[in-house]
């Protein structure tokens, strides 16, 4: 079964930093876990709900769980017919992630007017937010491809969360024009490749399409 989990950016981060295997345990006051069964749900929940949050980032995960497993919850209908959920409970969840395929995929985000990102902690974006992170991707690939490959290593975790919001940023007006933007990403994808391919890149859509 192929399934939907829109998100914030603190749940991909945890997400991501288990492996795009699992999603993290809910918090006391979220007794249910609530994937969805219809992409443009989990849109609608990324766009509208998650990007009006102080962190102001939605994101659409898409994951395959055993068809088998999956059997045990119902379907529920809680609005319109396209706005059908699985109702897992929290206790639960430990067991449902064993039965998740991997990689959990992210193929949607939504940031709000009042995105910063996660600051970084390592080497030269150490305190950066996320249009500082990527223009100072930019200063490092012009004079080092060797420190660039060093800095998104040890920064995975921010360029992967960011990645989608730098793909359709024009950082312009912060010294980098459409060519070195298109270049940076162009090295942060082949970096990826190199040696993070286990945990994919967002796939976003073309915006142009």
């Amino acid at each position: 079964m192929i399934l939907y989990r829109p998100v914030g950016l603190e749940e991909l981060r945890l997400v991501y930093e288990a492996g795009l295997a699992a999603f993290p345990p809910r918090l006391p006051e979220q007794p249910i876990f609530y994937p969805v069964l219809n992409p443009g749900y989990a849109a609608q929940i990324a766009r509208d709900w998650n990007t009006k949050s102080p962190l102001a980032a939605g994101y659409v995960t898409q994951f395959e769980l055993d068809d088998a497993f999956a059997q045990r919850y119902q379907v529920h209908q809680v609005g319109a017919r396209q706005h059908t959920e699985l109702w897992v409970p929290a206790d639960e969840l430990a067991e449902f992630n064993r039965h998740i395929r991997p990689p959990i995929r992210v193929t949607q985000a939504y940031f709000g007017d009042g995105f910063t990102g996660l600051v970084a902690a390592n080497f030269m974006l150490a305190g950066k937010d996320a249009v500082e992170q990527f223009v100072a991707l930019d200063r490092i690939l012009a004079y080092s491809g060797f420190d660039f490959i060093c800095e998104v290593a040890a920064n995975q975790v921010v360029v992967f969360l960011h990645y989608p919001f730098w793909v359709h940023r024009d950082f312009s007006a912060h010294g980098v024009p459409p060519e070195r933007r298109d270049r940076v990403l162009s090295a942060i994808t082949e970096r990826w490749k190199q040696g993070l391919a286990d945990r994919p890149l967002p796939e976003l859509p073309d915006p142009a399409a």
